[in-house]
């Protein structure tokens, strides 16, 4: 059987240019982040089957890597089900993982606990820019905190390490799932409803409020219902004071302690923040995980389709793992997305060291490469990176190919053992 050179779908091989990239923008985060206080911390890539199938991940659980049992476990007579083949998985978030980790060491560590993590995760997903089935994440949460702080903390770390990065006029949007529950509420649909209503709104950036009135009237709602639903989201309408505007309609279905807690928020990050983007109020934000509970965020920019960030509070996984309410609250940067956006901008590594490369005439003795060898043994002492490697027979191909690695041109030498006899 002939080996497959390409890597599964879904997956990618990356090169040496896109990887000095990666490797700066993973250690320009953790820099940022530990300014803020983040601790970095690691998790295991395999999880119980039964945490991650414990209708926390909402969609992503129908896509996880699933591990089938080992040795006298994997017994295939009886089994009628998938589930019963597999005993554990791969990770579909950091998030999951992290409410186990903070669950089991949660007597090790600082209260509250400001967590840093970032590395792989992978989801069955369909493939396509800026979205694989191996990806990197890169989160921070603040476990144990029940105030606006830890949303304030979150977002002012986050759009610091966007600007680091030299990303501008982005906009951080952010909602409250009970503010996303009430306004359906007070229009008239029911509970049951909520979860069908929600799917249909988020896709009010894609299709407008008419599409989203046209599927909402597919779906068998009351028109009138539709119609006092949609009149809640004013057009251009996504401040503070329309926040406020909203309090004395939704009333008696929500406490005003959320509606002026999420104007805390937004001013107090307009106070602080030191980078170029805007705060807005969206009340079609959705977010998709369920195990969010309160204030949610994302960060969009023009240049990209999508959100490049995204979190919220999600007060209650934890204490499915300890039987006790952990207040916590993450955010997660899509580290993926930063870097096609990077690539797409041909971006170039700020400070990076002077190269070297030192090209050696193949044959020569060994008192010749010592020599050279010295020269960069030299030159790496003051701080330069020096490749050292034999000179190819076609010389001029390696040395375009070493330019194109980010060798200039009078930094590639050649060293020939003629005149080295000299």
């Amino acid at each position: 059987m002939a080996m497959i050179k390409k890597p599964v779908t879904g997956m990618k091989d990356i090169l040496p240019a896109e990887m000095r990239i990666r490797d700066y923008v993973t250690q320009l985060v953790k820099e940022t982040y530990q300014t803020f206080g983040f601790t970095a911390i690691e998790t295991p890539a395999v999880e119980h089957i039964e945490n991650l199938l414990s209708k926390q991940g909402g969609e992503n659980e129908k896509l996880i890597f699933k591990i089938l049992k080992r040795g006298d476990k994997l017994v295939l007579d009886d089994k009628t089900r998938e589930d019963d083949l597999a005993d554990s998985g791969l990770r579909y978030d950091l998030t999951l993982p992290l409410s186990r980790f903070y669950a089991a060491h949660s007597a090790e560590l600082p209260n509250p606990f400001k967590a840093l993590q970032i590395g792989p995760v992978w989801r069955a997903d369909r493939p396509q820019k800026g979205r694989f089935r191996q990806f990197v994440q890169c989160d921070i949460d603040i476990l144990g905190d029940a105030t606006n702080l830890a949303e304030i903390e979150l977002i002012t770390a986050t759009t610091t390490l966007l600007a680091r990065l030299d990303f501008k006029n982005f906009t951080v949007r952010i909602n409250d799932r009970r503010i996303l529950r009430a306004m359906a509420l007070c229009s008239g649909f029911g509970e049951d409803d909520l979860d069908t209503v929600f799917i249909i709104l988020d896709k009010m950036d894609k299709i407008g409020a008419e599409g989203v009135r046209e599927e909402l009237v597919s779906a068998g709602y009351d028109s009138g219902c539709i119609d006092r639903y949609l009149s809640l989201f004013r057009e251009g309408a996504n401040d503070a004071s329309y926040l406020k505007s909203l309090s004395d309609e939704l009333s008696e279905y929500l406490d005003g302690d959320c509606i002026s807690g999420l104007c805390d928020i937004m001013e107090s990050v307009e106070q602080v923040k030191n980078a170029d983007f805007n705060v807005v109020f969206d009340p079609t934000l959705v977010r998709g995980m369920s195990y969010y509970t309160g204030t949610i965020f994302e960060i969009t920019m023009d240049e990209f389709g999508s959100s490049v960030a995204g979190g919220g509070r999600y007060d209650e996984m934890i204490g499915k793992f300890t039987g006790s309410k952990v207040c916590a609250c993450g955010f997660s940067i899509g580290f993926e997305r930063i870097i096609t956006i990077l690539l797409d901008r041909d971006y170039q590594v700020p400070g990076s060291k002077e190269k070297y490369a030192f090209l050696i005439e193949k044959g020569a003795s060994g008192d010749f490469t010592a020599s050279v060898m010295q020269e960069a043994m030299r030159l790496r002492e003051q701080g330069a990176c020096v490749l050292v490697s034999m000179m190819n027979k076609n010389k001029k191909f390696q040395k375009e190919q070493l330019e194109k690695e980010g060798f200039s041109a009078d930094n590639i030498r050649e060293f020939y053992y003629s005149e080295f006899k000299r």
